[in-house]
């Protein structure tokens, strides 16, 4: 069965067709500037990459679109739409509600609907996509796939805030927890690796992108993670603040004349290795600056690599203990610069780190010495797998 997966951002569409049984991406793509002009990148395996400039309205037109060149017949890759079995469509926060995938209906939608305040620039364009898919599809299965369904398993210590329990009572204030599907995958990957199951270790996934966090992973279960009501709590990312003193909120607003609008943007878009860098989100901006003298750049990754050292050690002691550590996502699978400074503070678990085994990119490879404690490792993520196999799962 072909699977299609939809990942629908505010103004973005990524897809994925993937072959469920040889796990085989037959075409992925990208349509951006959904609602301004509009830009399709398609990319069949085993073909020319195919750009398209073309009018896209909202997130239909982009889905007929997309469909559209899946089924064309230079750039196909099938020969109808009644070749797609399931659409699985990634959904950023689920709330309590969902502590697994689902199949999406009417009524699921209307739950996904009330979560939408907890992400209002995600979950709208995720429901957007969904009805996109079921008018253009009508009759073809779909799945929830939701970023805070892996986290479910935290105990109620790691995910309640020291502030009034009515908050909790009334609204659902608490930590949920994001990444999630990629926390999973990587999490069995590891333990595939290394030749265990999950269900017998303990391992800490660190997924470091221009959005990063970090997981542990206790016998297979999340129990506690970086991210809480929202991703911007935890590590320092491409432009989000992550932990900071909330006392800083009132002072900035009152020496700076900031409204709680203008506060919000500044943590979420402006903050980060951006903002102590001035430089740039990306860190190979990061490093060429850096290498050009610029001790703000260098500071700015310096701060990255140490928080997550933190969260590192403040989860192997929350596991009581941790057997391996997994690198992942942009910044994890491809910067090996980041993964040496983390695992050199952590020495105190006994990891150690070979240079030469580290100076990867991309690549599944265990990255510690033979005589660590702890093993260390670069596990790329695959979300888009991670849907399609729930999805198959279910319909």
């Amino acid at each position: 069965m072909n699977v299609l997966v939809i990942n629908c951002g505010s103004s973005s569409l990524k897809y994925q067709l993937i072959d469920s049984v040889s796990e085989e991406v037959l075409a992925k793509g990208l349509c951006e500037r959904i609602g301004i002009d509009g830009r399709l990148t398609h990319r069949p395996t085993g073909k020319a990459k195919v750009e398209i400039e073309a009018p896209m309205p909202n997130h239909t037109a982009a889905v007929s679109l997309v469909l559209e060149q899946l089924t064309d017949k230079e750039n196909g890759v099938i020969a109808s739409l009644s070749e797609i079995g399931a659409v699985g469509h990634r959904i950023v926060h689920g709330g309590e509600k969902f502590a697994s995938s689902t199949v999406l209906t009417d009524e699921v939608v209307a739950e996904i609907e009330k979560c939408n305040d907890l992400a209002p620039l995600h979950n709208p364009a995720n429901i957007i996509g969904i009805n996109a898919c079921k008018e253009l599809m009508p009759g073809v299965p779909m799945v929830g796939v939701f970023d805070t369904a892996f986290h479910q398993t935290m105990p109620e210590e790691a995910f309640i805030y020291g502030l009034p329990y009515e908050y909790y009572e009334k609204y659902a204030v608490r930590r949920y927890g994001f990444h999630g599907t990629s926390h999973s995958f990587v999490s069995k990957r590891t333990a595939e690796i290394l030749g265990k199951k999950p269900e017998d270790m303990k391992i800490i996934v660190c997924h470091l992108g221009n959005g990063a966090s970090v997981c542990a992973v206790k016998n297979g279960k999340s129990v506690d993670t970086s991210m809480g009501l929202t991703p911007l709590e935890g590590l320092v990312m491409g432009t989000r603040c992550g932990d900071i003193d909330p006392a800083i909120l009132e002072f900035l607003a009152n020496k700076e004349g900031m409204t709680i609008a203008e506060l919000n943007t500044m943590m979420n878009k402006k903050s980060g290795v951006q903002g102590v860098s001035g430089v740039s989100s990306d860190f190979r901006d990061l490093d060429a600056a850096a290498a050009e003298g610029n001790k703000r750049a260098k500071l700015a990754k310096d701060v990255f690599s140490y928080r997550v050292a933190k969260y590192v050690g403040a989860y192997a002691a929350a596991m009581n203990g941790v057997d391996a550590i997994a690198f992942t996502a942009g910044v994890g699978e491809n910067d090996k610069t980041v993964r040496k400074a983390v695992c050199e503070r952590l020495g105190f678990l006994g990891l150690t780190v070979d240079d030469e085994a580290n100076d990867c990119r991309g690549v599944e490879r265990v990255i510690s010495t033979p005589d660590s404690k702890v093993v260390a490792l670069v596990v790329p993520t695959n979300e888009e797998l991670a849907i399609a196999r729930e999805t198959v799962a279910l319909v």
